[in-house]
């Protein structure tokens, strides 16, 4: 589904990636790992077009589309999900769903969704009339989550949606994106700090350092790899 081919991302003078190349399939949930400033959001925003590669090939279902605008990588079924939710905060919880199917005209579908998006976050329905900026950390990021399903993306990426939330409501996001992922076939890049629970919910992995991809496997294999455990896991 998606390709990065040798990305190389820049701001202004300072390089914040290296050659990245990574593949993600359809139906799959990747994460992508590494400490703070390693390059993780960055990788997300070069696919996303909001912080373009200035060399590499960016390629979706086979297209490249390294050089289309945000809104037009967005039409196309890409959707990021921004660290730290960055919700419209004075808009309703009804508004900022509406604001994320801007892009879209088909208001049969529109309503199902909805009621889809209800049926995972029943409390994003209780507070529909309510500000964005009036929920809790942790009903800011179901917001978050729900306004991105509602462009009806192929490809979902998520930039640390454990951000800030306390245990209990982690673990209930990740098994909604687990679900979003089962239920609707929605391919997922995950890019977490939470690295267990990032590597336990996904098929593989993408280890990255400095701006550089330095190890790839199956989840399971950099759970049970001893570099990752120090790293990454506090083992």
């Amino acid at each position: 589904m998606l390709e990065l081919r040798s990305i190389n991302t820049y701001y202004g003078n300072i390089q914040a990636l290296h050659d990245v190349s990574l593949t993600i399939k359809e139906g799959e949930i990747i994460t992508l790992i590494g400490a703070n400033g390693a390059g993780k959001s960055t990788t997300l925003m070069s696919i996303s077009g909001i912080v373009p590669p200035r060399t590499g090939e960016i390629l979706f279902h086979g297209q490249p589309i390294q050089d289309l605008s945000p809104d037009r990588i967005v039409a196309l079924g890409i959707c990021q999900v921004p660290e730290g939710r960055h919700i419209f905060p004075d808009l309703t919880v009804a508004e900022n769903l509406d604001m994320g199917a801007f892009l879209r005209n088909d208001k049969q579908q529109i309503e199902e969704d909805l009621d889809y998006i209800y049926s995972l976050f029943p409390i994003l329905r209780d507070r529909r009339n309510q500000p964005g900026g009036n929920l809790s950390g942790g009903e800011q990021q179901m917001l978050a989550i729900s306004r991105a399903l509602m462009a009806r993306p192929q490809l979902l990426l998520l930039d640390e949606p454990s951000m800030g939330l306390a245990p209990l409501v982690t673990r209930q996001i990740f098994e909604i994106i687990k679900k979003i992922n089962r239920e609707n076939n929605t391919t997922i890049f995950l890019v977490e700090q939470n690295a267990n629970l990032a590597l336990k919910a996904a098929d593989r992995g993408y280890v990255l350092e400095t701006g550089r991809i330095t190890m790839h496997d199956k989840a399971s294999t950099l759970l049970a790899d001893k570099d990752v455990q120090k790293a990454y896991l506090g083992i």
